[in-house]
Protein backbone atom coordinates (compact mmCIF):
# COMPACT_ATOMS: atom_id res chain seq x y z
CA UNK A 1 0.00 0.00 0.00
CA UNK A 2 1.54 3.15 -1.01
CA UNK A 3 2.37 5.18 1.79
CA UNK A 4 1.84 9.16 2.18
CA UNK A 5 3.63 11.72 4.83
CA UNK A 6 1.94 14.78 5.50
CA UNK A 7 3.75 17.75 6.45
CA UNK A 8 1.85 20.37 8.63
CA UNK A 9 -0.76 18.29 9.65
CA UNK A 10 -4.05 21.51 9.75
CA UNK A 11 -6.93 21.79 8.75
CA UNK A 12 -6.55 21.36 5.06
CA UNK A 13 -4.47 18.22 5.74
CA UNK A 14 -7.82 16.62 7.83
CA UNK A 15 -9.76 17.53 4.70
CA UNK A 16 -7.39 15.66 2.40
CA UNK A 17 -6.77 12.71 5.01
CA UNK A 18 -10.67 11.22 4.25
CA UNK A 19 -10.12 10.98 0.62
CA UNK A 20 -6.78 9.12 0.83
CA UNK A 21 -7.76 6.91 4.08
CA UNK A 22 -8.39 3.28 2.87
CA UNK A 23 -6.49 3.64 -0.09
CA UNK A 24 -3.08 4.57 1.43
CA UNK A 25 -1.26 4.43 4.51
CA UNK A 26 -1.21 8.38 6.02
CA UNK A 27 1.89 9.33 8.62
CA UNK A 28 1.47 13.23 9.65
CA UNK A 29 4.48 14.85 11.38
CA UNK A 30 3.53 16.51 14.42
CA UNK A 31 5.36 17.78 17.37
CA UNK A 32 2.62 18.27 19.62
CA UNK A 33 1.48 15.43 21.12
CA UNK A 34 -1.90 16.94 22.27
CA UNK A 35 -2.54 16.44 18.33
CA UNK A 36 -2.09 12.43 18.33
CA UNK A 37 -5.39 11.30 19.10
CA UNK A 38 -6.94 13.86 16.45
CA UNK A 39 -4.93 12.42 14.16
CA UNK A 40 -5.11 9.08 14.43
CA UNK A 41 -8.89 9.80 14.42
CA UNK A 42 -8.29 10.83 11.04
CA UNK A 43 -6.79 7.63 10.28
CA UNK A 44 -3.37 9.28 9.97
CA UNK A 45 -0.15 7.68 12.02
CA UNK A 46 1.51 10.49 14.54
CA UNK A 47 4.81 10.80 13.30
CA UNK A 48 7.21 12.83 15.95
CA UNK A 49 9.52 15.38 15.01
CA UNK A 50 9.82 19.16 14.12
CA UNK A 51 10.72 20.93 11.42
CA UNK A 52 13.00 23.51 13.70
CA UNK A 53 15.00 20.91 14.88
CA UNK A 54 16.11 19.07 11.91
CA UNK A 55 17.98 16.11 14.10
CA UNK A 56 14.32 15.40 15.48
CA UNK A 57 13.18 14.53 11.34
CA UNK A 58 15.36 11.14 11.35
CA UNK A 59 12.34 9.26 11.02
CA UNK A 60 11.27 10.51 7.96
CA UNK A 61 13.97 9.09 5.90
CA UNK A 62 12.43 6.40 3.19
CA UNK A 63 8.84 6.79 5.29
CA UNK A 64 6.81 7.45 2.56
CA UNK A 65 5.90 7.73 -1.39
CA UNK A 66 4.24 10.46 -1.79
CA UNK A 67 5.32 13.56 0.58
CA UNK A 68 2.56 15.84 1.36
CA UNK A 69 4.03 19.78 2.59
CA UNK A 70 1.67 21.67 3.99
CA UNK A 71 3.85 23.64 6.66
CA UNK A 72 4.78 27.16 6.08
CA UNK A 73 7.77 29.11 7.35
CA UNK A 74 8.47 30.16 10.55
CA UNK A 75 7.04 33.38 11.16
CA UNK A 76 9.86 34.11 13.94
CA UNK A 77 11.98 33.58 10.31
CA UNK A 78 14.40 36.94 9.41
CA UNK A 79 16.02 35.22 6.98
CA UNK A 80 15.34 34.48 3.39
CA UNK A 81 16.05 31.09 3.44
CA UNK A 82 12.87 28.81 4.85
CA UNK A 83 15.02 26.47 6.94
CA UNK A 84 11.38 24.05 7.41
CA UNK A 85 11.56 23.10 4.14
CA UNK A 86 15.47 22.82 4.00
CA UNK A 87 15.20 20.12 6.71
CA UNK A 88 12.59 18.52 5.20
CA UNK A 89 14.61 18.07 2.27
CA UNK A 90 17.58 17.35 4.04
CA UNK A 91 15.39 14.69 5.86
CA UNK A 92 14.36 13.09 3.42
CA UNK A 93 17.43 13.00 1.68
CA UNK A 94 19.08 10.44 3.79
CA UNK A 95 17.33 7.37 2.82
CA UNK A 96 15.65 5.96 -0.10
CA UNK A 97 13.82 9.52 -1.45
CA UNK A 98 9.69 9.61 -1.69
CA UNK A 99 8.55 9.69 -5.89
CA UNK A 100 6.31 12.56 -5.48
CA UNK A 101 6.14 15.96 -3.66
CA UNK A 102 3.43 18.33 -3.03
CA UNK A 103 3.86 22.10 -1.92
CA UNK A 104 1.60 24.42 -1.16
CA UNK A 105 2.64 28.05 -1.50
CA UNK A 106 0.65 31.13 -2.12
CA UNK A 107 -0.13 33.58 -4.06
CA UNK A 108 1.28 36.44 -2.60
CA UNK A 109 4.67 35.31 -4.56
CA UNK A 110 3.70 37.38 -7.36
CA UNK A 111 3.33 40.68 -4.91
CA UNK A 112 0.99 43.12 -6.01
CA UNK A 113 -0.36 42.83 -10.08
CA UNK A 114 -2.35 45.89 -10.51
CA UNK A 115 -5.41 43.83 -11.07
CA UNK A 116 -3.72 42.28 -14.13
CA UNK A 117 -4.62 38.55 -15.06
CA UNK A 118 -1.61 36.24 -13.82
CA UNK A 119 -0.94 33.04 -14.58
CA UNK A 120 1.77 30.58 -13.81
CA UNK A 121 4.54 31.74 -15.81
CA UNK A 122 3.82 35.47 -14.30
CA UNK A 123 6.99 36.87 -13.06
CA UNK A 124 7.38 36.60 -9.07
CA UNK A 125 7.71 39.74 -7.28
CA UNK A 126 7.18 38.72 -3.41
CA UNK A 127 6.81 42.24 -1.36
CA UNK A 128 6.50 40.84 2.24
CA UNK A 129 9.11 38.53 4.09
CA UNK A 130 6.44 35.56 3.91
CA UNK A 131 6.36 35.38 0.64
CA UNK A 132 9.98 35.85 -0.16
CA UNK A 133 10.32 32.76 2.48
CA UNK A 134 7.71 30.71 -0.05
CA UNK A 135 9.69 31.42 -3.17
CA UNK A 136 12.53 30.39 -1.60
CA UNK A 137 10.77 26.79 -0.25
CA UNK A 138 9.17 26.80 -3.81
CA UNK A 139 13.30 27.00 -5.57
CA UNK A 140 14.68 24.30 -3.08
CA UNK A 141 12.00 21.95 -4.12
CA UNK A 142 12.61 22.43 -7.85
CA UNK A 143 16.45 22.45 -7.36
CA UNK A 144 16.41 19.42 -4.96
CA UNK A 145 13.35 17.78 -7.38
CA UNK A 146 15.51 18.17 -10.56
CA UNK A 147 18.82 16.73 -9.24
CA UNK A 148 16.90 13.87 -7.54
CA UNK A 149 14.46 12.74 -10.30
CA UNK A 150 12.00 13.79 -7.75
CA UNK A 151 8.37 14.47 -9.06
CA UNK A 152 7.74 18.14 -7.68
CA UNK A 153 4.21 19.83 -7.88
CA UNK A 154 4.27 23.47 -6.79
CA UNK A 155 0.18 24.49 -5.99
CA UNK A 156 0.50 28.43 -5.58
CA UNK A 157 -2.86 28.78 -3.11
CA UNK A 158 -4.91 32.79 -2.58
CA UNK A 159 -7.38 32.53 -0.01
CA UNK A 160 -9.14 29.82 2.02
CA UNK A 161 -12.20 29.82 2.86
CA UNK A 162 -15.56 26.95 3.75
CA UNK A 163 -18.60 27.47 6.00
CA UNK A 164 -16.37 27.44 9.07
CA UNK A 165 -13.32 29.97 7.85
CA UNK A 166 -15.48 33.16 6.72
CA UNK A 167 -14.41 36.60 8.40
CA UNK A 168 -17.67 36.59 10.13
CA UNK A 169 -16.40 38.31 13.18
CA UNK A 170 -15.06 41.17 11.45
CA UNK A 171 -18.08 41.97 10.11
CA UNK A 172 -19.64 41.76 13.36
CA UNK A 173 -16.61 43.75 14.99
CA UNK A 174 -17.56 46.57 12.03
CA UNK A 175 -14.22 46.43 10.61
CA UNK A 176 -14.13 48.64 7.54
CA UNK A 177 -12.85 47.76 3.90
CA UNK A 178 -11.51 49.93 1.01
CA UNK A 179 -13.48 51.82 -0.95
CA UNK A 180 -14.42 50.45 -4.08
CA UNK A 181 -12.89 52.66 -6.97
CA UNK A 182 -9.46 51.73 -4.96
CA UNK A 183 -10.19 48.55 -3.64
CA UNK A 184 -7.84 45.72 -4.46
CA UNK A 185 -8.96 42.31 -6.37
CA UNK A 186 -8.55 39.15 -4.58
CA UNK A 187 -8.77 35.38 -5.15
CA UNK A 188 -10.66 32.46 -3.37
CA UNK A 189 -10.15 28.32 -3.32
CA UNK A 190 -12.88 26.51 -0.68
CA UNK A 191 -10.81 24.45 1.48
CA UNK A 192 -12.72 21.57 0.13
CA UNK A 193 -11.70 22.19 -3.20
CA UNK A 194 -8.08 22.55 -2.45
CA UNK A 195 -8.19 18.98 -0.93
CA UNK A 196 -9.45 17.90 -4.13
CA UNK A 197 -7.16 19.90 -6.06
CA UNK A 198 -4.25 17.79 -3.97
CA UNK A 199 -5.57 14.31 -4.79
CA UNK A 200 -5.84 15.57 -8.35
CA UNK A 201 -2.13 16.33 -8.50
CA UNK A 202 -1.20 13.62 -6.88
CA UNK A 203 -2.73 11.73 -9.86
CA UNK A 204 -2.04 14.09 -12.46
CA UNK A 205 0.42 16.94 -12.41
CA UNK A 206 3.18 17.28 -14.44
CA UNK A 207 6.93 16.99 -13.24
CA UNK A 208 8.32 20.11 -11.43
CA UNK A 209 4.80 22.10 -12.52
CA UNK A 210 3.60 24.73 -11.28
CA UNK A 211 -0.19 24.95 -10.82
CA UNK A 212 -2.98 27.80 -9.46
CA UNK A 213 -5.78 26.61 -7.33
CA UNK A 214 -8.12 29.32 -7.66
CA UNK A 215 -11.83 29.19 -8.01
CA UNK A 216 -13.88 31.00 -10.88
CA UNK A 217 -14.62 34.63 -8.51
CA UNK A 218 -13.67 38.17 -9.75
CA UNK A 219 -14.13 39.78 -6.61
CA UNK A 220 -12.65 42.53 -5.48
CA UNK A 221 -12.18 42.39 -1.35
CA UNK A 222 -14.74 44.90 -0.38
CA UNK A 223 -17.15 42.98 -2.75
CA UNK A 224 -16.17 39.41 -1.05
CA UNK A 225 -16.97 40.94 2.78
CA UNK A 226 -20.54 42.57 0.93
CA UNK A 227 -21.32 38.70 -0.14
CA UNK A 228 -20.60 37.21 3.31
CA UNK A 229 -22.62 39.78 5.57
CA UNK A 230 -25.10 39.56 2.51
CA UNK A 231 -25.64 36.20 3.32
CA UNK A 232 -25.63 35.96 6.81
CA UNK A 233 -27.96 38.57 7.34
CA UNK A 234 -24.98 41.59 8.67
CA UNK A 235 -24.23 45.05 7.94
CA UNK A 236 -21.97 45.54 5.25
CA UNK A 237 -18.71 46.59 6.16
CA UNK A 238 -17.76 50.45 6.02
CA UNK A 239 -16.02 51.47 3.31
CA UNK A 240 -12.90 54.28 3.52
CA UNK A 241 -9.92 55.22 1.67
CA UNK A 242 -6.66 53.25 1.17
CA UNK A 243 -4.67 55.80 3.38
CA UNK A 244 -6.91 55.55 6.67
CA UNK A 245 -7.57 51.55 5.74
CA UNK A 246 -3.37 51.33 5.78
CA UNK A 247 -3.54 53.20 9.45
CA UNK A 248 -5.64 51.54 11.11
CA UNK A 249 -4.72 47.55 10.26
CA UNK A 250 -2.12 45.27 11.16
CA UNK A 251 0.91 45.52 8.97
CA UNK A 252 0.27 41.67 7.93
CA UNK A 253 -3.71 42.38 7.45
CA UNK A 254 -2.55 45.35 5.30
CA UNK A 255 0.29 43.06 3.29
CA UNK A 256 -3.08 41.44 2.34
CA UNK A 257 -5.24 44.49 1.29
CA UNK A 258 -2.47 46.20 -0.72
CA UNK A 259 -1.63 43.46 -3.54
CA UNK A 260 -4.16 43.36 -6.13
CA UNK A 261 -4.30 40.18 -8.74
CA UNK A 262 -6.22 38.11 -10.64
CA UNK A 263 -5.25 34.67 -10.93
CA UNK A 264 -6.02 32.16 -13.74
CA UNK A 265 -6.87 28.95 -13.45
CA UNK A 266 -6.78 27.08 -16.42
CA UNK A 267 -4.37 24.98 -16.20
CA UNK A 268 -5.67 23.62 -12.68
CA UNK A 269 -8.56 22.59 -14.97
CA UNK A 270 -7.04 20.93 -18.02
CA UNK A 271 -3.97 19.71 -16.14
CA UNK A 272 -5.84 18.14 -12.85
CA UNK A 273 -8.81 17.46 -14.70
CA UNK A 274 -10.50 19.29 -11.82
CA UNK A 275 -14.16 20.10 -11.45
CA UNK A 276 -15.12 22.68 -8.49
CA UNK A 277 -17.70 21.96 -6.28
CA UNK A 278 -17.61 25.80 -5.47
CA UNK A 279 -16.92 27.52 -8.57
CA UNK A 280 -17.87 30.67 -6.89
CA UNK A 281 -17.96 32.13 -3.42
CA UNK A 282 -21.61 33.02 -4.34
CA UNK A 283 -22.05 28.95 -4.96
CA UNK A 284 -20.66 28.26 -1.94
CA UNK A 285 -23.01 30.80 0.42
CA UNK A 286 -26.24 29.79 -1.39
CA UNK A 287 -24.96 25.75 -0.41
CA UNK A 288 -24.71 27.07 3.41
CA UNK A 289 -28.51 29.10 3.18
CA UNK A 290 -29.74 26.01 1.46
CA UNK A 291 -28.56 23.64 4.55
Amino acid sequence: MKRILIVGCGDIAMRVAPLLRGHCRLFGLARNTARYEALRQAGITPVPGDLDGRHSLNRLAGLAHTVLHFAPPSTTETATTDTRTRNLLSALSRSTLPKHLIYISTSGVYGDCGGAQVSETHPLNPQTARAQLRVDAEQQIRNWAKHHGVHASILRVPGIYAADRLPLDRLRAGTSVIVTEQDNYTNHIHADDLARCIVAAMRHAKPNRVVHTSDDSDLKMGEYFDVVADAFGLPRPPRLPRSEIERAVSPMMWSFMNESRRLTNERMKRELKMKLRYPTVADTLASIKDT
